[in-house]
């Protein structure tokens, strides 16, 4: 399989990304991502033997590939050297410090309290429902500013 050289724009396939996750406690999961950390529901679909699934809007999904450095750079400045698990779902929002407390009211474990990071974010980390490992992320710089601070160029969207 060829690779498209860098600098071109792919050609978009992908329509939407999904995470799907499997949950034992669907009821407590759906008020925690719904309810709490405020995921309006898309659907909603029942089947037989109390099949069941909600379909929550999250935004912009991204898919965030790091490698072993990058994550270990990333549990140092996060979580205090916490490592994270393979698979760990990040929610930008608009303020970290409350809806962290939020969310730790409502069933989650604090692994790291909300820290400013140095790319200009304030960054928590959380045991979640469903046996997630949540980052939320407050940006406190656009894009654009937090790249030129930076030096590095980041290829954008097309």
């Amino acid at each position: 399989m060829s690779q498209e050289p860098r600098n071109s724009a792919p050609q978009t396939r992908v329509k939407q990304l999904r995470l799907v996750v499997q949950v034992e406690d669907f009821d407590t999961a759906l008020a925690f991502y719904r309810d709490v950390l405020g995921l309006p529901e898309r659907a909603a679909f029942e089947g037989e033997d109390d099949a069941r699934v909600a379909i929550l809007d999250a935004g912009q999904a991204t898919l965030e590939l790091a490698n072993p450095a990058q994550t270990k750079m990333i549990d140092a400045i996060e979580a205090d050297r916490q490592p994270s698990a393979r698979i760990r779902v990040a929610f930008e929002v608009d303020d970290s410090s409350e809806t962290t407390a939020a969310l730790v009211e409502n069933g989650a474990a604090l692994v790291a309290a909300p820290t400013e990071t140095p790319w200009r974010s304030i960054n928590s980390r959380l045991h979640a429902p469903a046996d997630l490992e949540v980052t939320l992320f407050q940006e406190l710089e656009p894009a654009s500013t937090r790249q030129a601070q930076s030096g590095r160029s980041v290829r954008q969207m097309r």
